[in-house]
């Protein structure tokens, strides 16, 4: 039988509007808020369209979330799996862009690319952006290195770095829901600093240009492939 704790009892007591809960690990916040969510189904006052929405980031955690309530609705004598759901953030956006892709400009039998997947599409792109500008690197390579030391970074270690950057830019682009095509227009609007070794044009950002063009060419690719990527379905959703 839970005993609610007098701050675990503040959140069982929660009716409506909004709450934070901030607790260390181990102090019981996953058992609270499963019986928080068991109570509101069960004397919520739910409608019939209605349901209470658990929203976590892991599968464990829906899992632990799930087999939980599911006990708890059982104690108070209604059946399991009914009046609530649990799922992960990525989950419940794709229930909702998955009802009305077309709403989203998605056709109804879109892709959605896992990490793995997404990744490589992103590493290809980028090592493609590299092949096809091998010169940039010299802009960022210190003149200190004897050529044999230069070509090495070249070959080995500039593509897997600009890999990365580009991984992280496309992503802090995508957290702020930023097209390439937006950026693009931004980063036009910038006052010129510096001159391009890709185009002998005057610009203010290379590095931003770089990875705007390899945004760009990974959203092409998504878009081939009639697919989307976790950070996408959170965007559209």
């Amino acid at each position: 039988m839970f005993v609610p704790r007098p701050k675990q009892q503040e959140v069982l007591d929660y009716t409506a509007g909004r709450m934070g809960v901030s607790a260390v690990p181990g102090s019981g916040k996953t058992y609270t808020l499963s019986a928080l969510a068991a109570k509101l189904v069960a004397y919520g006052e739910l409608e019939e369209d209605q349901e209470v929405l658990v929203v976590t980031l892991v599968n464990s955690a829906v899992d632990n979330f799930a087999s939980r309530v599911g006990s708890l609705v059982q104690e108070l004598g209604l059946l399991p799996h009914l009046g609530y759901r649990v799922r992960t953030l990525h989950g419940l956006a794709h229930d909702i862009v998955r009802e009305r892709p077309a709403l989203v400009g998605l056709a109804d039998d879109f892709q959605i690319l896992d990490e793995r997947a997404a990744d490589q599409i992103r590493q290809d792109v980028a090592r493609a952006w590299v092949h096809s500008h091998p010169h940039v690197a010299d802009d960022f390579i210190t003149l200190d290195l004897d050529e044999g030391k230069r070509e090495w970074v070249r070959r080995d270690e500039w593509p897997a770095l600009i890999t990365d950057v580009a991984r992280s830019f496309i992503r802090q682009a995508k957290d702020q829901q930023i097209t390439p095509a937006e950026l693009r227009a931004r980063l036009e609007q910038l006052p010129a600093l510096l001159v391009s070794p890709l185009t002998g044009k005057e610009k203010s950002l290379p590095l931003a240009e770089m990875c705007c063009a390899i945004y760009a060419d990974y959203q092409r690719a998504l878009t081939y492939r009639g697919a989307v990527d976790f950070d996408d379905l959170i965007r559209l959703a």
